[in-house]
């Protein structure tokens, strides 16, 4: 039995879709019963459960061969470090009683490092928690997520400017799709693995800065749309508008931080690289035809 958390995300259902293509059972967690019957149709198990209630979640997992595991994001929560770090102990406390044979953790491109990398510092946690799990464990890096831009791509098509917290806007960054992410752990699940710690790295084809968001959103659109560096001290300030806490916003503003310095990154000598096949001009064309 395959298990996934947080089955209603983009990872989560695209992870799904791929294991029932393969015909192999499934039981997707989800926290709000109105996305149970969506699975069912699927031909999943549903089970509700809060990722914070850790006896709800460890039933949600009993029986479970494989568990594919990821850790929600506070946006706003009053103490996002806090809210998240009781998630991470949920999780790890419900799989250390239900010992599947094998994790897949969804994580972060940066989880290596120890300090200094805002809200990317919970999958360092993650990983570091799940470790002591006796089980073996792949950790699935993600790249900066293409679909991140959607908050953005209506505002800079009406104003012809993309803010961007990538400095300088020049610089390529990696980034992948969600979807393909999702994709990648499906095939991951199934080859199955038993080292006790694997490291993946996934991210799309090829590279961009967000110089390079902004012209491809410009040729889908019709207009010519400029990429702007928003100003340091306006960060905080920005995404707040945008309706996440402060605190959540300051561990993205850590986090751009230590990607602007080129700390957020694949880790050198270790693990592999897996690129996912859709391009940025393909993922923002779908965000511009949902806004």
């Amino acid at each position: 039995m395959f298990v996934v958390l947080g089955a209603a995300g983009k990872i989560g259902r695209a992870a799904i879709g791929a294991l029932r293509r393969h015909h192999v059972p499934v039981r997707a967690v989800v926290r709000n019963p109105s996305h149970a019957e969506e699975f069912r149709a699927l031909g999943c198990e549903a089970e509700i459960a809060d990722l914070r209630d850790t006896p709800a979640l460890a039933r949600a997992t009993k029986d479970a061969t494989a568990v594919q595991v990821i850790c929600p994001t506070g946006v706003r929560a009053d103490d996002a470090s806090a809210e998240m770090e009781a998630t991470i102990r949920s999780i790890v406390d419900a799989l250390d009683q239900v010992r599947p044979e094998s994790i897949l953790a969804i994580s972060d491109y940066g989880a290596q490092l120890a300090a200094g990398t805002g809200i990317t510092l919970t999958f360092h946690h993650l990983e570091s928690r799940l470790v002591s799990v006796p089980a073996a464990l792949t950790v699935l890096r993600s790249a900066e997520h293409m679909q991140n831009w959607s908050r953005l791509v209506g505002r800079a098509t009406e104003t012809g400017v993309l803010p961007s917290l990538h400095h300088p806007v020049t610089k390529s960054f990696p980034t992948v799709s969600a979807g393909d992410v999702g994709l990648m752990a499906a095939h991951l699940l199934l080859s199955g693995s038993r080292d006790a710690l694997r490291v993946v790295h996934a991210e799309g084809p090829n590279r961009y800065s967000a110089a390079d968001v902004a012209r491809t959103l410009g040729e889908i659109a019709g207009r010519e749309i400029v990429a702007r560096e928003l100003p340091r001290q306006d960060w905080v300030p920005a995404l707040v508008g945008g309706g996440i806490s402060t605190s959540y916003a300051e561990l993205v503003a850590a986090m751009f931080d230590a990607h602007n310095a080129g700390r957020i990154d694949v880790e050198h000598g270790v693990g592999e690289v897996r690129r996912g096949d859709t391009d940025l001009r393909t993922a923002l064309a779908a965000l511009l035809a949902r806004s």
